[in-house]
C-alpha cells in the first residue's frame, strides 16, 4: 500500500511539474504577410489540426456546404488549391442575402484552449472581402479574422480564436459578395492556456530584457574581484503611460498618482480642436500648455492626440457646415497652429484619428485627404512620428473597416503619397476591448509587424464587467509580450464625475482592483537584481529590463565609489562594460 501511495503521488507530482512548470509545446509562429504573391507560402505548423490543407489530395477532409459547388485545381506553378463557387449572393426565403462559402472541414475542439488560423486566399477577378468563419462546437458563429482577396495573387489571413467547450466545430472562409474562393495552405494550431503564456512570457524576456557583463577594474586597471555593485533602474525602457487630464493641475494627490507611474502619457480631449479653438479665431492652449510643463517636470513624454479627427459627429459646430474653400483655410490655421506650438515637444501625433470608420475630410478633399494632412504634418514636425490611430484593428475581427488588411492599404495610400517619403510614421492601435480574442489580437500584431513600422497600443481599456481586471490583464501582457509592440498606453483617464469605461482609483486616489493589477504589472516589468557581487574577475553578469540604469560600484580597498550611468537595451549583451573604482 505505501508503495503504491508513493507511486501516486509521484505520479501527481509529474502531472503538475509538466502542466505548470515545463510548458514544452510548438512554438508559436509569428509569420505574417502583407504581400499578395503568386504562389501561397507552405501552411503554418504544417496544417496543425487541418487534414490536407494544401488539398495535394483533392478535396480528402473537406465538405461543402448546401449548393456549393467545390473542386481543386492546379495554378501553372503546380500549386493546387480549393474552388468554392454556388448560391453566394442570392437571396434566402427569408430574404436576406446569403454569403458564398468556401468548402469547410470539421475539426476537433478542446475547450479553454486558444487556435491560431492562417490560409491564403485569392477570388478569380477584382477583390472580395474574405471572411474566416470558426463555428464552435456550441454552434456559435466566429469570425476569427479577415482580408481583402485579391485575384491574380494570393493573400494571407492570419487569426484566431479561443474555444469555450469542447466537441466538433468547422472551419471555412466566406465572402458578402457573389465571387468564388479559392482557399490554400490552411492551418488551425491548438495552443493551451498554459503553452500560449509561457510563449509571451518567454518572447518578453527576450525582447524586453538582455544580460548585461559589468567588469570592475581598480585605478591599476586590474580587475576586482568581490566588488560591490548596486543597481538602481532609473527608467524603464519600455514606455508605458495613461490618459492625463486637465484635473491634474489642481489635485497633487492626482499628480503625485500619476506621475509615481507612468512614463508616457496623452492628453485625453485637452489637445484637440474642440478643445483649444471651440469658438471660431479664438485659440486657447493655456490648459494643455500646463499640461505639458507638468509632464515635463517629471520627465514624462507626451503624445500629440490629435491634429483632425475624421469623425463627422466630432467636429466642432463652426466647422460642420463650412464650404471647401472655408473648411481648407481652417484646417490650415489649426494645423500650423498646434503643430508649430508642439513641435519638438511631443514625441507623435495622431495625425487623422479614425480614418478608416470615418471620412469627414475625404467626403470634403477627396481620398488623398488623410495623405496631404500627413504631408503637412510631417513639414512641420520633422521629428514626432506620425500615426495613424485606430480602433477595432485588434479588438473586433469583424469590423470589416478596420482590419489589418485595410489597416495596410491605407497605410501604404499615405506613404506613396508626393513627399511623404521621408516622414517617420506609425501604426496607432486603439485597443478598446469587450471580451478580448488573444489569438486574434496576436496575429493582427504579426501582420502589421511587417510594415516594420513603430507601433503602439495608444488607448487600451476593457469595459466593465466580472472579467474586467483579468482581460486588462490577458491583453497588456500580449502587447508587452509582442516583440514588435514599442509601447502602450492606457485609456483610463481619471474624473471625478466617472472614467470613460475603466477607472484605476478612486477619487481618493486609492487603486480598485483594475489599478492593482496595473501596478503588479509594472513592478514586474520593472523586477531586476539590486545588488551583485564581482567573480574572481572582476566580472558579473546581470538579467536586467531595459532602460537607464545607475551602477554603484564599491570594494573594501577602496574609499571611494565609482557611479556609472547606463542604458541597457538590445544592443548590451555585445559587449563588455568596465567601471573604473578609483580611490
Amino acid at each position: 500500500m505505501k508503495v503504491l501511495m508513493e507511486k501516486l503521488v509521484f505520479s501527481l507530482l509529474c502531472v503538475a511539474f509538466f502542466q505548470g512548470c515545463m510548458v514544452h509545446s510548438v512554438e508559436y509562429d509569428h509569420t505574417a504577410s502583407i504581400e499578395c504573391l503568386p504562389d501561397p507560402m507552405k501552411p503554418l505548423y504544417n496544417g496543425g489540426i487541418v487534414q490536407n490543407g494544401e488539398f495535394n489530395s483533392g478535396l480528402m477532409g473537406w465538405s461543402t456546404h448546401r449548393n456549393i459547388k467545390a473542386g481543386v485545381r492546379s495554378s501553372p506553378s503546380g500549386n493546387k488549391f480549393a474552388v468554392a463557387h454556388g448560391a453566394g449572393g442570392t437571396l434566402s426565403s427569408s430574404g436576406n442575402v446569403l454569403p458564398l462559402h468556401s468548402v469547410y472541414q470539421s475539426v476537433r475542439m478542446q475547450r479553454d484552449t486558444h487556435y491560431s488560423l492562417s490560409a491564403w486566399l485569392q477570388v478569380p477577378a477584382g477583390s472580395a472581402h474574405v471572411k474566416a468563419i470558426v463555428k464552435a462546437p456550441d454552434g456559435e458563429r466566429i469570425i476569427a479574422g479577415a482580408v481583402v482577396a485579391k485575384s491574380g495573387c494570393w493573400s494571407m489571413l492570419k487569426g484566431g480564436m479561443t474555444a469555450c467547450c469542447s466537441g466538433h466545430g468547422e472551419i471555412f472562409f466566406e465572402s458578402d459578395v457573389p465571387v468564388d474562393i479559392w482557399v490554400d495552405s490552411v492551418s488551425l494550431q491548438p495552443f493551451t492556456f498554459a503553452e500560449w503564456d509561457a510563449h509571451a512570457l518567454r518572447s518578453a524576456n527576450t525582447t524586453r530584457r538582455s544580460t548585461v557583463r559589468l567588469v570592475a577594474k581598480g585605478a591599476d586597471r586590474k580587475p576586482m574581484a568581490n566588488a560591490t555593485v548596486i543597481i538602481e533602474l532609473l527608467r524603464a525602457g519600455f514606455p508605458f503611460g495613461n490618459t492625463m487630464t486637465k484635473e491634474i493641475l489642481n489635485l497633487p494627490a492626482y499628480e503625485k498618482w500619476f506621475t509615481s507611474r507612468f512614463t508616457v502619457a496623452t492628453f485625453e480631449n485637452e489637445m484637440k480642436w474642440y478643445s483649444t479653438e471651440w469658438n471660431q479665431n479664438q485659440e486657447d492652449y493655456r490648459i494643455p500648455d500646463a499640461m505639458l510643463k507638468l509632464a515635463n517636470k517629471y520627465g514624462i513624454r507626451v503624445r500629440g492626440h490629435n491634429v483632425f479627427w475624421d469623425d463627422q459627429n466630432s467636429q466642432i459646430r463652426w466647422v460642420r457646415p463650412m464650404n471647401t474653400d472655408q473648411l481648407k483655410a481652417a484646417m490650415q490655421k489649426r494645423l500650423k497652429s498646434v503643430v508649430s506650438r508642439y513641435a519638438g515637444k511631443v514625441i507623435h501625433w495622431d495625425v487623422v484619428n479614425e480614418n478608416l470608420h470615418f471620412n469627414f475630410f475625404e467626403g470634403k478633399f477627396g481620398p488623398a485627404a488623410s495623405a496631404q494632412i500627413f504631408n503637412q504634418v510631417g513639414q512641420i514636425d520633422h521629428n514626432a512620428i506620425l500615426f495613424m490611430n485606430e480602433f477595432n484593428t485588434l479588438e473586433q475581427p469583424g469590423d470589416p473597416n478596420p482590419t489589418p488588411a485595410k489597416y495596410v492599404a491605407k497605410m501604404n495610400q499615405i506613404k506613396s503619397y508626393p513627399g511623404n517619403g521621408g516622414i517617420k510614421l506609425g501604426v496607432g492601435l486603439e485597443s478598446h476591448f469587450s471580451t478580448p480574442n488573444i489569438p486574434y489580437m496576436r496575429s493582427a500584431l504579426d501582420t502589421l509587424a511587417k510594415m516594420k513600422l513603430p507601433m503602439w497600443l495608444t488607448e487600451v481599456d476593457v469595459v466593465k464587467g466580472p472579467n474586467q481586471v483579468k482581460f486588462l490583464e490577458q491583453v497588456l501582457r500580449e502587447g508587452y509580450g509582442h516583440p514588435s509592440v514599442n509601447g502602450m498606453i492606457m485609456w483610463a483617464a481619471w474624473h471625478a464625475n466617472g472614467c470613460y469605461v475603466m477607472c484605476l482609483t478612486d477619487n481618493n486616489f486609492k487603486n480598485l482592483p483594475i489599478g492593482n493589477v496595473v501596478d503588479k504589472l509594472i513592478a514586474e516589468w520593472k523586477t531586476h537584481h539590486t545588488e551583485v557581487t564581482t567573480d574572481e574577475n572582476g566580472m558579473v553578469e546581470i538579467d536586467l529590463p531595459h532602460g537607464e540604469y545607475n551602477f554603484t560600484v564599491t570594494h573594501p580597498s577602496v574609499n571611494g565609489a565609482a557611479i556609472h550611468i547606463m542604458t541597457v537595451d538590445a544592443a548590451s549583451s555585445a559587449s563588455d562594460h568596465t567601471i573604473t573604482v578609483k580611490a
